[in-house]
C-alpha cells in the first residue's frame, strides 16, 4: 500500500487501541465482518452480533482477544462517525481504526489528485465532502456546487438555498474551473441530478462543464466508484438497489450518448485493493505483520464471498442479510455457511484454538 495509508494508520501510533493485542498472546487468525446484514440491518441490531463481538474481545474459552475489522461497502461518513454509530447499536466499543468503509481505500488517490479539482458524489449534505477533505483532497466540489452555479444543470431539483450544503458561499465559475476526476463516495440521494452532472463532466472538453467534446474515443476525466453493490440489505424485507445499480444506469446512458464504453476504476468488495487495505489495518491492530488466517463474514455472495474467495481469505456466509437460502450460494459458494455471526465466531474460535 502507499505511504498515505501508512501515515493515516500510524501517525497516532502512541495511542493504542483499548482492544489491542498483547505481544505475548497474539492469535494467528482474524476476522473481517460486513456490517449491513451481518451486524445490523438498517438501524436495527442483529441480536447475535453483540455476543459475537464480545467473544472477540476476550470473552471466550481461550480468554484472549482476536483482531477484527468491520469491512463494509457502506460509507458516506467518516470512519469515526461510523464506529460511533455501530458502537451505540451493538453496545460494544468499536475503534474507528477498525472500520474500513467502501471509500477508505480511496485515500490512495490523494497523491494523484491532492491539488486537482475532484467532483465528489453521493451521501447526505456535505458529509462526503468532509470525508474527502479529511483524506487530504484539497480541491473538492459537489453536485450541490454545480447547482448553485447554474440551477438549469438539472431543472427538476430545487435551487440550492441552504449555504451549509455548499463548499463555497459564492457560486463557483465552473466554465473556468475544470473537473479533473469524478469520485462516487456513496450512494446517490438524487439519481437524476447526479447522473446528469456526472455525464456533464465525463462528456466535456477537458472537464469544463457545459462543453461537449467531439471525440469520445478518449475519456479525459477519470471516474472512480467506492463500491459496485447492485443490492444491499436494510431492515426492509427485500434487498434495496445500491451503488452498482446507479453505475449500470450511468454506463448505459454514456454508451447511448457517446457510442463508447465508460471506463472507470472500482473500490470496495469484491475488489482486491479493498482487501489489501483491510489486511494492513488488521496488521496494525494485531501489532504485527504476519501470515494469518482471515475469516471474512458476509451476507452478500456477489460481494463478500466472491471478494474473499478471490483474495485468498476464508469466506463465511451468514443467512441474516441478502442471502437467506438453504445450503450454500450456487454462484459464489462460501467455505463456511452459518445461520448468524455468533455461530460463525464460535465455530471459528473453537477450530483455531484447537478445541474441535
Amino acid at each position: 500500500m502507499t505511504s498515505i495509508i501508512r501515515s493515516n494508520l500510524f501517525k497516532n501510533k502512541g495511542k493504542l487501541f483499548a482492544r489491542s493485542i498483547s505481544t505475548a498472546n497474539r492469535p494467528n487468525y482474524a476476522f473481517a465482518f460486513d456490517i449491513d446484514g451481518v451486524i445490523i440491518k438498517g438501524k436495527r441490531l442483529i441480536p447475535e452480533a453483540t455476543r459475537a463481538l464480545k467473544l472477540l474481545n476476550g470473552d471466550n474459552g481461550a480468554n484472549r482477544k482476536v483482531p477484527f475489522v468491520l469491512l463494509t461497502n457502506g460509507g458516506g461518513v467518516t470512519e469515526e462517525e461510523k464506529a460511533e454509530q455501530i458502537s451505540e447499536i451493538v453496545g460494544v466499543r468499536i475503534d474507528p481504526k477498525a472500520v474500513v468503509l467502501s471509500h477508505s481505500p480511496m485515500q490512495n488517490l490523494v497523491s494523484k489528485y491532492q491539488d486537482k479539482r475532484v467532483l465528489i458524489v453521493g451521501g447526505a449534505g456535505r458529509k462526503c465532502f468532509e470525508v474527502a477533505k479529511k483524506y487530504g483532497f484539497q480541491d473538492v466540489v459537489t453536485p450541490n456546487d454545480v447547482m448553485h452555479w447554474n440551477h438549469s444543470a438539472w431543472p427538476h431539483s430545487e435551487p440550492i438555498t441552504d449555504l451549509s450544503l455548499l463548499t463555497s458561499p459564492h457560486p463557483l465559475e465552473f466554465s473556468e474551473l475544470p473537473i479533473h476526476a469524478v469520485m462516487m463516495f456513496y450512494d446517490s440521494l438524487d439519481w437524476g441530478r447526479d447522473i446528469q452532472v456526472m455525464l456533464d463532466a465525463l462528456c466535456s472538453k477537458k472537464g469544463v462543464l457545459g462543453t461537449r467534446k467531439e471525440d469520445y474515443s478518449v475519456q479525459d476525466v477519470p471516474l472512480y466508484w467506492s463500491n459496485n453493490d447492485l443490492i444491499w440489505s436494510t431492515d426492509f424485507p427485500a434487498p434495496r438497489l445500491g451503488q452498482g445499480a446507479f453505475k449500470n444506469a450511468l454506463e448505459g446512458l454514456y454508451k447511448t450518448l457517446t457510442g463508447h464504453e465508460l471506463q472507470s476504476t472500482s473500490f470496495g468488495k469484491p475488489h482486491a485493493a479493498t482487501y489489501q487495505f483491510a489486511e494492513q489495518v488488521i496488521d496494525f491492530i494485531a501489532g504485527t505483520k504476519q501470515k494469518r488466517n482471515i475469516y471474512a463474514v458476509g451476507d452478500n455472495p456477489a460481494a463478500d464471498i466472491k471478494g474473499a474467495n478471490a483474495y485468498g481469505w476464508t469466506s463465511v456466509l451468514v443467512r441474516t442479510g441478502v442471502f437467506t437460502g438453504k445450503g450454500n450460494s450456487s454462484q459464489y459458494p462460501a467455505h463456511i455457511v452459518c445461520e448468524n455471526v455468533e455461530e460463525a465466531v464460535e465455530k471459528i474460535i473453537a477450530k483455531e484454538e484447537g478445541k474441535l
